[in-house]
């Protein structure tokens, strides 16, 4: 079971890396076009997301019908539902950094595969901060 887990996660990583190569999701000016609403705005990224807002409500209608998944023990819905401080920070670090790279993690990751320098940069940032953040988020030891 665990390697038909990876094999369909590995199917499922494929196909939205594809799915974002064939939109032009992987370059990072189209990005910046959808974010330049008083300029030159490119609506390809709402279609996107209109897709992929569809697709998912679809997914997850069809995912409450089911008594547990396919390939696991249990479903794993999110718990939290409150808007904290940590929540709305976390957004609001999230959007500059799309804002000004063009880049969100996922299509950072399926961009490597072009080799380019500036999203390898970015990656390697996100990792970066990914770790601080773990490491700021551990619990410290009580004395």
């Amino acid at each position: 079971m665990p390697m038909l887990r990876l094999a369909a996660a590995a199917l499922a990583g494929l196909l939205f890396g594809v799915g974002l190569a064939m939109s032009g999701m992987l370059d990072p000016a189209r990005v910046r076009g959808f974010l330049d609403v008083a300029g030159a705005w490119d609506p390809t990224l709402a279609v996107v997301l209109a897709g992929a807002v569809a697709a998912s409500g679809l997914g997850t209608a069809l995912a409450r019908r089911l008594r547990r998944p396919v390939l696991a023990d249990a479903f794993d819905w999110p718990t939290r539902t409150r808007i904290d401080r940590d929540l709305v920070l976390g957004a609001v670090l999230f959007g500059i950094g799309w804002g000004l790279s063009g880049f969100c993690p996922g299509p950072a990751v399926a961009a490597l595969s072009g080799g380019a320098l500036p999203v390898v940069v970015f990656v390697a940032a996100m990792l970066v901060g990914m770790a601080a953040h773990a490491a700021l988020r551990r619990p410290r030891p009580s004395r």
